[in-house]
């Protein structure tokens, strides 16, 4: 298909098909001047460095709630407020930890702000929407003050259970909301793109759902930005909602898509980023540094590429350069896992960063990656850059 695009750098619309670029700019021009009236008000002589202007978030917003250590940011351009780091239940909800230690988790995570409760039809099976449903359920948070998201494309084994047809889309989501005891969630993405069936299908389905209350925003998870792209100019051509976000994973060693695409459909068009496995499934904490423990997932079935790559000359290299970087987190103060995260959250358009974890006591370190944000200065981000040397070329030609 041939992609049109009719926005600018800057404009875009982030939530709908039918946005216009003026209006991103026009606020943004609007935010700008206020912000230099403000500074003058204030006799200020001259800038003083922020966390916002020094790493590229005064765009989304970012802002303390009423939880003190937790920061908001609008998912993409569009109103939506979501903590800055979210809570996944991939591998652990249904199946690596008990129901009990399921709420346990989502207890801490709720107290401490975390806002954004992330799933999928195929995470256990369907048993982590079940979990995650029935813990909500008990706790009878105001529905209005969380923000739930799940993934649709494997449903089950029939061929009209799995992929993104109009017909899977709106009976998986029906499914999997019957799951979560849930009347409608706040965004459904779509599990990775189908290329059996035509684009304006998949964008006609999301905008159906949204229509029929099932949920509030649609997304993509694992698409190329070309495919996103194409999905913006289809609803933009048939006055269809656009998705208004990408989950992708992101960390040391996974950087391209969130560094370099990303942030241009975020200026284009407003698409902002959730991304996922910020410790790369334990690599980076130095979990595996001597050897892999016998509790380890590296070592149950469907995690051989961990164990490969563990064992891969690459991976060793990556070892290496994790051992440096652990005398980062020491300097600073922090774990490892948390300067990884704080790492993350210091990237242009990332709106959330998903956690998984399979207790308290990881989410509670965890959860101090937003303190440790503040100290990731230009200097911080560039010594890791020079210790990992796979920072992106940001004058190469990215396939957008």
């Amino acid at each position: 298909m041939q992609v049109s695009i009719a926005c600018n750098v800057g404009g875009g619309a982030g939530g709908g098909g039918g946005g216009s670029g003026g209006d991103h700019a026009l606020k943004e021009r609007r935010a700008a001047n206020q912000a230099s009236a403000a500074n003058s008000a204030q006799g200020r002589t001259r800038a003083e460095p922020t966390r916002t202007s020094l790493l590229g978030h005064a765009h989304m917003n970012e802002a303390p709630g009423r939880h003190g250590n937790m920061m908001y940011r609008s998912l993409g351009k569009s109103g939506l407020r979501v903590s800055c780091l979210g809570l996944g239940t991939w591998v652990t909800f249904g199946s690596q930890i008990s129901d009990q230690e399921a709420e346990q988790v989502l207890t801490l995570a709720y107290d401490s702000g975390v806002n954004l409760f992330d799933t999928a039809e195929i995470y256990a099976a369907g048993r982590a929407e079940s979990t995650l449903g029935s813990i909500l359920k008990k706790k009878s948070w105001r529905r209005s003050s969380y923000v739930v998201t799940t993934k649709i494309y494997w449903g089950g084994q029939a061929e009209t259970e799995r992929g993104l047809s109009r017909k899977h889309i709106i009976e998986g989501l029906r499914s999997s909301l019957c799951r979560l005891q849930l009347d409608y969630v706040d965004i459904v993405f779509a599990n990775r793109s189908d290329v059996s069936v035509s684009m304006e299908e998949v964008v006609r389905a999301m905008s159906s759902v949204i229509e029929l209350g099932l949920s509030v925003y649609w997304g993509t998870s694992r698409w190329s930005p070309i495919d996103i792209m194409e999905a913006y100019s289809v609803a933009r051509q048939f006055d269809l909602v656009a998705p208004v976000c990408e989950q992708s994973q992101y960390h040391y060693f996974h950087r391209d898509k969130v560094e370099l695409q990303l942030p241009e459909l975020y200026h284009k068009i407003g698409v902002g980023a959730v991304t996922w496995s910020p410790l790369a499934c334990g690599l980076i904490t130095g979990k595996y540094n001597d050897g892999v423990p016998e509790s380890s997932r590296a070592t149950v079935q469907g995690y051989s590429w961990l164990r490969e790559r563990l064992c891969s000359d690459e991976g060793k290299k990556q070892l290496s350069k994790i051992r440096e970087l652990h005398q980062v987190a020491e300097r600073l103060n922090c774990t490892a896992a948390q300067l990884a995260i704080a790492w993350c959250l210091r990237s242009e358009g990332v709106s959330s960063v998903l956690l998984g974890v399979s207790n308290t006591e990881q989410l509670q370190e965890n959860l101090g990656a937003v303190k440790v944000l503040s100290r990731l200065d230009v200097s911080v981000v560039s010594e890791m850059d020079a210790l990992l040397g796979n920072k992106p070329q940001t004058n190469r030609k990215t396939d957008i």
